[in-house]
């Protein structure tokens, strides 16, 4: 699931009777979208306000684990959504996830040209695959409101190192791993683990991996802000290899 930098979405507009009809008669809402920064403050307003005047829909809304522990600008306007959220007025379900199989990729990816990848020393990530959050967006959605709900946090936390040595492996690229302490508040407090939580079942980052040519093809879309997102639900490993006749 992919979440485009350059989204200002529709709601940040002024016109309010094209977000009435958006949300006009929906039982629940579940609030995806993000700016990726400071906007998604005024965008979860605006969405709000909509909800508002169109009934009482029960409010799902999707943050991240530490928000209110790391000192990131964009996890400041999570925290701070998250908020708006809880004063709406509206029956409210908040779920904050660890980041995305996605996310360790893309961080790898991006260093491809570099003669060594670089990984963040003495930090462990938690990486969750979106499907297992997709189904738990499902039970929170189509349940009563439950306000903050347990975090979700993928099946391993592991070193950042370990996980930039297994997409290396996987994409067949030999190059060393080097660890850097970076400086500042931010780092410190993922080092410190506030990003973490209590580890369940589901994907493992080589499972996803593995599946990387079939997401390449058919991958989720974040949700466009303003109008109905594409989504498509992927097939899980085990129904691949059911496919094949393989237990």
């Amino acid at each position: 699931m992919s979440r485009p930098r350059n989204l200002l979405p529709r709601l940040m507009r002024n016109a309010f009777p094209p977000h009435l009809g958006a949300v006009a008669g929906a039982d629940t809402i579940v609030h995806c979208a993000t700016t990726n920064g400071a906007a998604d403050v005024a965008v979860t307003r605006t969405l709000v306000d909509a909800a508002r005047r169109a009934g009482t829909p029960h409010l799902v809304f999707i943050s991240i684990v530490g928000v209110d522990r790391i000192p990131l600008g964009y996890y400041r306007a999570k925290l701070a959504a998250e908020r708006v959220v809880e004063d709406a007025g509206l029956g409210w379900t908040i779920l904050r996830a660890t980041q995305f199989h996605d996310l360790v990729a893309r961080l790898c990816r991006v260093q491809r040209r570099s003669p060594v990848t670089v990984s963040p020393a003495g930090t462990s990530i938690q990486p969750i695959d979106v499907r297992d959050v997709a189904a738990r967006l499902v039970e929170l959605a189509t349940g009563p409101p439950a306000g903050r709900v347990p975090d979700l946090g993928g099946p391993e936390a592991r070193d950042a190192r370990d996980l930039a040595r297994a997409y290396l492996r996987a994409t067949g690229r030999r190059r060393a791993v080097v660890p850097v302490r970076f400086p500042g508040a931010v780092a410190a407090a993922y080092r410190r683990g506030h990003h973490l939580t209590v580890p369940r079942p589901g994907t493992t980052f080589e499972e996803f991996l593995a599946e990387r040519p079939q997401a390449r093809r058919r991958c989720l879309r974040w949700p466009r802000a303003g109008g109905a997102a594409r989504v498509r639900r992927l097939p899980h490993a085990s129904e691949h290899a059911a496919r094949r006749g393989v237990r």
